[in-house]
């Protein structure tokens, strides 16, 4: 089986170029404490592994994009995003919401067709 690519490269050669693109403007560029280098680093993550599941139309895809969500809020709160706990649950709804329609609705198919519910009722 061919390895899913990104850019001609392998997903785990993306995600070792931003960590080391992170520790350099770290050291060079901007003072970034290692929970934020972590933070974006897991952000990075979480956006390869949801583009790695859409490429492969994988069933996780939903998961992923909902991961991805997750990620970013962490990403932002650690950066110093103040947002209470019933604003962070509704953007978690939102992203739910979201992966629904965009995800789940045109990719998923009722096990019974519309002449077998005309039938069970």
């Amino acid at each position: 089986m061919k390895p899913t690519l990104i850019f001609g490269r392998e997903p785990s050669v993306i995600l070792g170029a931003v960590a080391i693109v992170v520790q350099f403007a770290s050291a060079f560029v901007v003072n970034v404490s290692a929970n934020t280098q972590t933070a974006i680093n897991v952000a990075a993550a979480a956006l390869v592994g949801f583009i790695v599941a859409y490429m492969v139309k994988d069933e996780g895809t939903f998961a992923a994009f909902v991961g991805l969500g997750q990620a970013a809020l962490a990403l932002a709160m650690n950066l110093g995003w103040d947002l209470s706990a019933d604003k962070q649950a509704a953007l978690m709804a939102l992203f739910t919401l979201v992966g629904q329609f965009w995800l789940v609705r045109d990719r998923v198919t009722a096990p019974v067709t519309r002449e077998g519910l005309k039938l069970a009722a």
